[in-house]
């Protein structure tokens, strides 16, 4: 939060009721923006900023045997208010997917054909960081999200994994193999064309099996000509 210049001590059990306040009640961001608002009122800020990260299960089943299992998605809601009651909402949300090198798959085609020797193209576990704010009147959710991730990267890591499974995922790798900027720039296309966001960031990083440092690609839509969100990133981007 952020005070005056001459006051001090913000009274950290009054920030703690402000919670407590509201302890029976569903978490979303509604619930985040009553305690922000508590806040202002309380403790006589200018701002008011709230961050809370969480472990989110969703159910998902395997490729082929029909098996199911929890994946957990790491996931934070952030929100920052004004004394003016300005009110902006933020979404942080982690899709873990693997992806598989166009030019090793050319090269090992290639090494086949012309010496007969057989190769596996490398591909690598990768992480997507998606940070996006909602547009005003607008809601999301964190299954929205993550569908838009499956919808752009075809990819994502499995949960339950039998030999069919495997294949199967072998397959999806091969049909949708992507550069780190390939898939910054798929994601871009699908989070950019929905209304209930109005400004974003993503960030991928692909931990290189070839090499000792990873690729990673940054890209926001950025509204009146930049990225406009004023959120906190204090993660890292190591799967």
């Amino acid at each position: 939060m952020c005070l005056e210049a001459e006051l001090k001590g913000i009274n950290m059990s009054r920030i703690v009721r402000s919670f407590y306040d509201h302890k029976d009640e569903v978490f979303t961001g509604e619930w985040m923006g009553k305690i922000l608002k508590s806040y202002l009122r309380n403790v006589e800020s200018k701002t008011a900023r709230l961050k809370i990260s969480f472990s989110y299960p969703m159910v998902q089943q395997s490729l082929r045997s029909g098996l199911e299992g929890y994946q957990f998605y790491d996931v934070a809601f952030e929100g920052v208010m004004t004394a003016d009651g300005k009110y902006r909402r933020f979404i942080h949300f982690d899709f873990v997917y693997s992806s598989a090198c166009p030019c090793s798959a050319e090269l090992t085609e290639h090494a086949r054909d012309t010496r007969g020797a057989y190769g596996i193209p490398h591909s690598q576990r990768s992480k997507a960081r998606i940070t996006i704010e909602e547009a005003e009147g607008k809601r999301i959710w964190i299954e929205d999200l993550h569908a838009m991730c499956v919808r752009a990267l075809r990819t994502e890591t499995q949960v339950m994994v039998k030999r069919e499974d495997e294949q199967a995922f072998a397959e999806l790798n091969g049909a949708y193999v992507k550069f780190v900027e390939d898939a910054a720039r798929l994601l871009y296309r699908e989070f950019d064309s929905d209304k209930r966001i109005k400004d974003f960031q993503i960030a991928c990083s692909h931990l290189e099996s070839l090499h000792s440092h990873d690729a990673v690609s940054v890209i926001a839509k950025g509204v009146k000509g930049g990225f406009a969100a004023d959120f906190m990133d204090f993660g890292s981007l190591v799967c």
